[in-house]
């Protein structure tokens, strides 16, 4: 619990130099607003127009610090030897929205001798952001684009750029935001040797884009992000990753969506009349699962070049998955994401859900001795995939964050059928249901920690231990 600074070092980790900063004052283990009513949407539209439907982000605002592993987490690009993916954790408090980009490069290249035209023909990361949401055709007052490109020691004002919409275009503007750049590589960046990576924190000030404050719970924004990449000092640039994936950088109406505060469920005031439990086999129900990454043994497999054939691995067989994030990126071939989709046939038609509740069951995490609680988030996947086929490269992007819960450290081993860790989804249930869709979500954690590898079962179990396997409880009523 509580605050820690970090500053820029530098040290050697298995041979590794890294250069770590994780920014400012960075609560890793702080908690998030709470209290007074849940959290509604209600859209910030200025123009009188309804946002289209797009990937959302719902933010947790904090009290003071921002917390670096409570931050909304979302992914986008891919893992190979010219592609780069990356991680961005966003959050805010009462005075600055805050993203962080952990950006898997091979190669990792920056100007240094910068102008501002050049920024993002180099590693980079844009920010988009519109007070008025995702609308329009073209940028206007309300519509922001932040430019920060990697650096190694030098001023971080030579290496950013502020611009603001014209209702037709983008304007450079004196806009007041700062970046904090980091790298992960075995020498500095600048050279033909494999690297594992970069980070850029955006410090975006509310008062900078003409606010007093945080916006008011439930306000939606647009919210855009282009990675930019290079891998030599001739060049050229190597193509764009955009989040959304049909992101146009001068057409709001392309972009995401960002909503002030954490998603809340009121259910209807009508009496429960009945419940359905899923499950991989029970009455038939059709359970789909798949984990994503470095499995438990941190891509081994692919050692020492884990950009060739580590993002294209499957694991849709297995009976054991693994949630695993971290801050340093010198252990990215340890991340893993889980896929789990849940066919929603069982219910009876005509119901209203009232609530539904997402069990997994932990037998493990990576060294009971070192290893810390994880925040593990739950995010909606509209687009359907195949198990026997999912890889952390095709994998589908998340359409929205819409729960999470803290899961333990388990010291030894419990016997089957594991510890049970549970996540309220009514409201995502709820949506599923209605649209007449499976529930398809994905989990992954903010984890800043070594050793936050959570270990659970699948829907593979044996008939013999098909309790270990994940289910879903929805009751309803009508």
């Amino acid at each position: 619990m509580g605050v820690r600074s970090f500053c820029l070092t530098r040290l050697v980790l298995g041979g590794l130099l890294v250069a770590v900063l994780i920014t400012g004052s960075v609560s890793v283990s702080g908690h998030a607003q709470s209290g007074g009513p849940p959290p509604v949407y209600i859209p910030l539209v200025m123009r009188g127009e309804t946002p289209i439907a797009a990937p959302r982000v719902n933010a947790p605002g904090f009290q003071e610090s921002i917390s670096y592993v409570e931050s909304s987490i979302f992914w986008f690009g891919s893992v190979t030897p010219s592609d780069n993916y990356a991680d961005v954790r966003i959050g805010f408090n009462s005075s600055e929205l805050r993203v962080y980009v952990s950006v898997i490069d091979r190669l990792t290249w920056y100007d240094g001798s910068p102008s501002l035209a050049d920024l993002t023909d180099w590693d980079a990361v844009t920010l988009l952001l519109d007070r008025d949401g995702n609308l329009g055709s073209a940028p206007d007052a309300h519509s922001y684009r932040f430019v920060g490109q990697l650096r190694w020691w030098e001023t971080p004002a030579d290496y950013q750029a502020a611009y603001q919409g014209t209702g037709s275009g983008w304007n450079s503007s004196v806009t007041p935001f700062t970046t904090e750049s980091t790298w992960v590589s075995y020498n500095a960046p600048g050279d033909n040797q494999d690297d594992r990576g970069w980070v850029i924190t955006f410090h975006i000030p509310f008062t900078s884009l003409g606010l007093s404050g945080p916006p008011t719970q439930g306000s939606l924004w647009g919210l855009g992000l282009l990675l930019h990449d290079r891998d030599s000092a001739a060049g050229p640039p190597l193509a764009v990753k955009t989040w959304p994936k049909v992101l146009g950088q001068d057409r709001p109406a392309s972009w995401g969506q960002l909503v002030f505060g954490l998603p809340a469920f009121t259910p209807p005031t009508i009496t429960p009349s009945g419940s359905t439990t899923i499950r991989q086999g029970l009455n038939g129900a059709v359970v789909k699962d798949a984990h994503v990454g470095g499995h438990t043994m941190c891509g081994e497999e692919f050692n020492p070049d884990f950009f060739n054939g580590w993002g294209d691995r499957n694991f849709g067989s297995y009976e054991q998955v693994n949630i695993q994030n971290q801050a340093n990126l010198g252990d990215w071939p340890c991340f893993s994401k889980y896929y789990v989709s849940f066919s929603l046939d069982n219910i009876p038609p005509g119901k209203t859900i009232l609530s539904a509740r997402l069990t997994m069951y932990q037998f493990g995490n990576s060294s009971p001795e070192q290893a810390n609680s994880s925040l593990i988030q739950v995010l909606t996947v509209i687009d359907d995939w195949d198990e026997n086929t999912i890889t952390w490269n095709n994998a589908p992007y998340a359409w929205e964050n819409v729960g999470r819960a803290w899961v333990g450290v388990l010291p030894s081993y419990p016997g089957l059928p594991g510890v049970a860790r549970e996540w309220d989804l009514s409201r995502a249930v709820a949506e599923a249901y209605q649209k007449g869709t499976p529930l398809r979500l994905a989990l992954y954690a903010a984890d800043g920690a070594m050793h936050s590898g959570k270990y659970f079962f699948s829907s593979n179990m044996d008939d013999y231990t098909q309790t270990s396997r994940p289910r879903l409880v929805v009751t309803w009523g009508g």
